[in-house]
Parts: C-alpha cells; structure tokens; sequence
C-alpha cells in the first residue's frame, strides 16, 4: 500500500479539493476552514496534516510543517484563500515535522505570532542544534506561549477558535478546536490509517485525550497524518489504542519483551491494513506501554 492508494480518490462527507500538489490537497471543510491533508509518501515537503481557519480580523495556520518550504506553500494558500498572510502559527508539538519549517512563515512585517507551550518551545530549541538550524532559532524569537493549563480563545472575527493543550503523544499536545462548525486539528494524538508513532508518547493519557476529543454531534477531525476522519472513523482510532493497550498487557502478564511481543502483532480487521511508516512502530508502541505498566526499559 502506498501513497495516494491510503488515501480515497475523492475527500468523503462532500468536502471539495481546492488545490492537490505532489506533498498534499487541501480539502475546504466549511467557510473559512481549510485542511491539508498531506501525501508524505510522494513528497516530504509538508509531511504532517495542518489546515487554515480565518475570520474576519485574523487567519491562523495550523502547523509549521516539515520544511521552509512546505510552510511558505501553506502561508501563500492562506494569503490566496483570505488575502491576508496568517497573523499566527499554531505548532502543535515539538517533532521536527511539525516545526521545522517555521522559518518558511517568518518573512513578512510584522512576523506572526508563533503559538506553542513552553514545553514545546524548550524541546523544539534542544532539538534544533545544526548550523542550519539558526534560522528556525531565530523564528522561535517570535513565539507567543500558550499556557499549559487551561484553554486559549481566539477571536478571529466572527469566528472564534480554542487552543486546547493536552498530552500522550508528548509531553505537551496542542489541538485547535472549532464549536461551530464542529471541526477538531488534532495534531498527532490522531492518526488515521497510518499506525501512530510513540516514540515520546505518554499512553494512558494518548488514550484519555483521543476520548476527550469525542463529540456528541457530527465532526471533521484533522489528524497529524492521514485522510480526514468523522467521528465513526475516530472511534476506529480509539479501538486501535484499546488494542495496543490489550496486547502490551499480555505481554507483561507473560513476561515477554517489547521485542518478542511485536513479534507476534497484530491488529484486528479494519485496523490490520494500517500502513506502517516504519516497522518499528508496533514494538515502540508496546515499548511504551510496558515501561507505563512497570516493565521494560526505562
């Protein structure tokens, strides 16, 4: 399985494509709302989902995107679609494909205001130690931190966001959450087929933010990767986190390793056709919740 065969020919829910490059499509979701629904497969520009939501005062770009480049691409669709450059950037977590291409958004004057946690901003500086890396640095100069408790409203003009922090596929999650319509950027505490990534995850409370992002209406979720998903599709989700719960618990019940235990993995149907960035992801994935359980690697 590979590149656009995991995602649908058309977007569901009748969603229109306005705009599909090699890296992604973007994907109107509502007035004013826009998602992209990246193809990292065919091209790394962009690598993770993002999206744009504008009102009439203010555009926010969710994401700054794996490269320069890919976040410059997104700030000019936003110019495009709004005719305003986006006066603020939400970076949801630290990984470098969320991140990384902040400098991309940074050129015009006055610069957005770059929307992180502290935790974010503290871990996004450690990990960018390269020479190449002063640019992004120096785009970190401009970052508005969000607090790590308690929801933050935006008003946009006739629309009015919230940044949420959360936690579990870090130690510091952001989503972006729209009421009206019911919309959720989820960042990647969502993945929707493609099997997450817990490389710094925090697993019990992964768990517990996925069922808070559970509405009781009809919703667009935006994951970190993969197509779009409504709410059926994010209870499939949650049932593939049950999953990987259920088989790291019997692996300590009967003292196998994180090794031995992806060994024998396996996801039940529709969830065994989950494309795979790396094989390694079901033995990190058990990894992580052996060492949560108490057994493991620390």
């Amino acid at each position: 399985m590979l590149g656009r065969d995991l995602f649908a020919a058309e977007p569901q829910g009748g969603r229109t494509v306005l705009q599909e490059v090699p890296w992604g499509r973007i994907e109107r979701i509502a007035d004013g709302v826009w998602a992209l629904v990246s193809t990292p497969l065919e091209d790394r520009r962009t690598l993770c989902n993002g999206g744009i939501v504008a009102g009439s005062s203010g555009v926010v770009l969710i994401e700054a995107f794996g490269s320069p480049e890919g976040a410059m691409w997104m700030a000019e669709q936003a110019r495009a679609l709004t005719g305003r450059w986006p006066d603020h950037v939400l970076v949801t977590h630290y990984h470098g494909d969320h991140s990384s291409g902040l400098p991309g958004v940074m050129d015009p004057d006055p610069v957005p205001a770059i929307r992180m946690t502290a935790h974010t901003l503290e871990r996004t500086r450690e990990t960018a130690t390269s020479a190449d890396q002063t640019p992004l640095l120096r785009a970190l100069e401009a970052v508005t931190l969000l607090p790590a408790d308690g929801e933050t409203v935006l008003d946009l003009g006739g629309r009015r966001v919230r940044f949420v922090p959360r936690m579990g596929h870090t130690g510091s999650d952001v989503t972006l959450e729209i009421d009206d319509p019911s919309v959720v950027f989820c960042g990647d505490l969502v993945w929707h087929r493609y099997f997450p990534n817990y490389v710094d995850a925090r697993p019990g409370e992964l768990t517990r933010a996925v069922a808070a992002l559970t509405r009781d209406r009809s919703t667009t979720y935006v994951p970190g990767h993969g197509p779009l998903a409504d709410s059926a599709e994010l209870e499939l989700y949650r049932r593939l986190l049950d999953e990987v719960e259920a088989q790291a618990r019997s692996a300590v019940e009967a003292g196998r390793t994180a090794e031995e235990a992806a060994s024998a993995f396996q996801l039940s149907a529709p969830l065994s056709d989950w494309f795979l960035f790396s094989d390694a992801y079901p033995e990190r994935a058990l990894g992580a919740w052996m060492r949560e359980l108490g057994s493991g690697d620390p």
